[in-house]
């Protein structure tokens, strides 16, 4: 159980390190694009910004569908009466980690594209 739990919370502490790095280059990427982009915006631009807003809610929506399906399936497990707080706190990391997974999973991808990708 106790090497369960390290895996799990290093698994989500890399997640958030990770994001933690990406977020800022893809933030940083597309505002530049848009003070760049002017107001005509180029069909390049206009798909980007479209996509960035919906990659967000999908990302945010499967975000919470994971966390609440792990939070369900922990409510249903028939040790539920005997949880202690190193159970709870392993129950937590696993509903923390799955509802980073999407976010994660979009924002590290994004900042990979966006390396490769011209401002102009």
């Amino acid at each position: 159980m106790a090497a369960r739990r390290r895996r799990t919370a290093a698994g989500a502490a890399v997640k958030a390190g990770e994001l933690a790095l990406a977020a800022p280059q893809v933030v940083a990427h597309r505002l530049a694009r848009m003070a760049l982009a002017g107001p005509v915006l180029s069909a390049r631009d206009r798909q980007e910004f479209t996509g960035m807003v919906l990659e967000k809610q999908r990302a945010f929506v499967e975000s919470w569908a994971a966390m609440s399906a792990e939070a369900m399936k922990l409510a249903a497990s028939p040790w539920t009466a005997w949880w202690t707080p190193a159970r709870l706190q392993s129950a937590a990391l696993r509903i923390a980690d799955r509802g980073l997974a999407p976010v994660h999973g979009k924002a590290v991808a994004n900042a990979k594209r966006l390396r490769r990708t011209r401002l102009k």
